[in-house]
């Protein structure tokens, strides 16, 4: 388990620590002792004194620490420091953590002469400055982290412990989000947070959670049958037999001539509507009909649901014992209010055969005179 959660291994272990060995323009420009410097390293008695005190005087200043163990530095600060100090063997250094009250007062010192502080001087006012960063950004702990150590070292203060530096981060701006989130929460209205809760409610139908489905919504309702739809009544009673529509079996194909035939409320044939733009007579097989026009209706022609009318008019009075040829009631009157019968021919749609039965099967009355009925009445006698 890491050090610290939002850190890699790496990284935490680098904190306060020599990552990777100075190059050369940083040898010279933070590990270079000045004459400040160099007075008080001459304090010092023997050279592993003023070898290790000046290691650890160049390590807090590059890394704003001091080590656990002074000598644990890369071997080109070892030999460039060695090297200022005129010193020809560098491995006298060993010598200088025999003693280990010795390294303590040298951090003392060394921090009172370059005016160094400790973390707990400054902790309140970097708690301050991680609560203002992490109310105005919505930055994460890992970048805070690496700029508080910044802030640190821009203000002299010695870096404390990781872990130290890592729960303070993490503890400030978790109380900052928190206080945030009370902030939004009161600017709410009573709809919005009844709108905010409803969003946290699985619809159902919903069993995939994954990121990304709740936005795609339930996929589309399955239709289950009811009761009437899966027995023959309730088809018959939606106008469909039990063998499928118009009593045909399932598949079977319907019979010709009565494709696309509507039909009214009373089942009989309704005219079929006709075409927005009717193809040519010819390319529509019907090249007798006038300009080529399908499905409309001419004065003087017939249609199929006059056809099937006629069929059962006719059918109504040879029920009653009346000639199914008679006409009805004031038809027939010709000019001068003749009792003259007049035929209308009744032409079908050429494309499509008669059916049996119709009226253009039935044979045509002639017109006849008041005086031939009387001849004809006379002869009868």
């Amino acid at each position: 388990m890491p050090v610290v959660e939002f850190l890699t291994d790496d990284e935490a272990s680098a904190y306060g620590r020599y990552a990777e060995v100075p190059s050369r323009a940083d040898l010279e420009r933070v590990f270079f002792l000045d004459d400040e410097d160099r007075e008080l390293i001459e304090r010092r008695r023997g050279e592993h004194m003023k070898l290790g005190f000046s290691l650890q005087l160049v390590t807090v200043r590059w890394i704003g620490a001091f080590l656990e163990d002074p000598l644990d530095v890369p071997t080109a600060v070892l030999d460039f420091v060695s090297e200022q100090l005129g010193i020809n063997d560098p491995s006298c250094v060993k010598k200088y953590t025999e003693r280990t009250k010795t390294r303590f007062d040298h951090q003392w010192e060394i921090r009172r002469v370059y005016g160094l502080k400790e973390f707990g001087t400054v902790e309140a006012g970097l708690r301050a400055w991680v609560e203002a960063r992490s109310w105005t950004t919505g930055d994460g702990p890992k970048a805070i982290f690496l700029d508080a150590v910044s802030w640190l070292r821009e203000r002299d203060v010695l870096l404390p412990g990781v872990t130290t530096l890592a729960r303070l981060v993490t503890n400030v701006r978790d109380e900052t989000t928190r206080r945030l989130w009370g902030v939004l929460e009161g600017l709410l209205t009573v709809g919005q947070r009844y709108v905010l809760d409803q969003l946290l409610e699985v619809p159902a139908g919903i069993t995939d959670l994954r990121p990304g489905a709740l936005a795609q919504g339930p996929g589309p309702a399955r239709v289950r049958a009811d009761a009437d739809q899966s027995t023959g009544a309730g088809r018959r009673g939606r106008g469909i037999g039990h063998d499928g529509p118009g009593g045909r079996p399932p598949g079977a194909a319907a019979p010709a001539g009565g494709a696309g035939q509507i039909r009214d409320e009373r089942g009989r044939l309704a005219d079929p509507p006709s075409p927005r733009w009717p193809p040519s007579g010819d390319a529509a097989g019907h090249g007798g009909v006038p300009g080529g026009q399908v499905g409309r209706r001419h004065p003087g022609t017939a249609g199929p649901a006059d056809d099937h009318r006629a069929a059962e008019q006719g059918a109504d009075r040879r029920g009653q014992g009346e000639d199914p040829q008679a006409p009805e009631a004031g038809q027939g009157l010709g000019a001068g209010g003749s009792n003259t019968t007049v035929a209308t021919p009744a032409t079908t749609n050429p494309a499509r055969p008669a059916r049996p039965g119709s009226a253009s099967n039935q044979p045509r009355r002639k017109a006849t005179t008041p005086a031939a009925n009387i001849a004809a009445y006379c002869g009868r006698k």
